[in-house]
């Protein structure tokens, strides 16, 4: 399925019945990475999964995808759906954007989960990451990105095991276009410390990390933000920065559970 917006073409999946679940994927990710999740939620409530622009097969809105520029395209999804309050899961990058809708538009939601994502903003470190990954891109050396990127996202005492969702996941990496990587790098690079949308909550919010995260260190977070009363805390001991793949099923009771607790669940 898919919707114009601002000329350009942003694609979702929507399958199941009952509340409203979006899920927004990470960077150099696309829907498909979510299939199997996304199945397992779909027994119990409405699933939407987007394609970000810029990723999978969403247009690129221009050269820097803000925050809220993203943020506006699931509010455009949500629209064209008929869904006046939804529950948005962001994982990683999806996070960053889940955060910017919650600023934006917290009246379309019932509630929201980060899922390995956090609310601060780039360090000055992480800028000149992202940076060196757009001069990478530029220089036709994308897959060097994915090759590395991709297996750091799981645990290292998993990356055994989940070999083929690691190749499966480089694949998608791959395929993202590089002016929708580049677009959404600056725009990452741009985004506003968020603490206070976690601190001062105005919705329930679920936020999900691994304990073993390379990207997002569980103890870092837990030192950097304090949680407000509507936020839950839910780590998860054997994941990395892919807790929906390396403990799908411990991933989906924790959803599950606080999904029952909202109205009309």
């Amino acid at each position: 399925m898919q919707i114009l917006w601002k000329n350009k073409k942003i694609r979702y999946e929507t399958k199941g019945k009952g509340l409203p679940v979006v899920l927004l994927h990470g960077y150099l990710e696309s829907l498909e990475i979510w299939n199997d999740f996304a199945d397992g939620l779909a027994e119990r409530f409405r699933v939407i999964s987007i394609d970000l622009p810029g990723h999978g097969k969403s247009d690129t809105l221009g050269e820097i995808h803000t925050m809220e520029l993203l943020a506006g395209a699931v509010e455009q999804v949500l629209a064209h759906e008929k869904i006046e309050k939804a529950f948005l899961t962001g994982h990683s990058l999806g996070g960053y954007v889940t955060l910017a809708f919650v600023e934006k538009y917290a009246e379309r939601l019932s509630g929201f989960c980060l899922f390995h994502s956090h609310p601060l903003a780039d360090s000055e470190e992480t800028k000149e990451n992202r940076k060196r990954e757009i001069s990478l891109v530029k220089e036709g050396k994308k897959h060097l990105i994915c090759q590395t990127n991709i297996p750091k996202a799981f645990a290292e005492d998993n990356q055994g095991k989940y070999k083929d969702d690691i190749e499966r996941a480089i694949g998608i990496a791959r395929e993202t276009p590089d002016e929708g990587i580049i677009a959404m790098l600056r725009g990452m690079m741009q985004r506003t410390d968020r603490t206070g949308i976690l601190e001062k909550p105005v919705v329930p919010g679920l936020w999900i990390l691994g304990e073993k995260d390379q990207y997002i260190p569980y103890e870092k977070m837990r030192l950097a933000v304090y949680p407000g009363e509507l936020i839950q805390v839910s780590p998860l001991k054997n994941s990395g920065h892919m807790g929906f793949i390396e403990e799908k099923e411990n991933s989906l009771q924790i959803m599950t559970r606080f999904l029952n607790t909202l109205p009309h669940a």
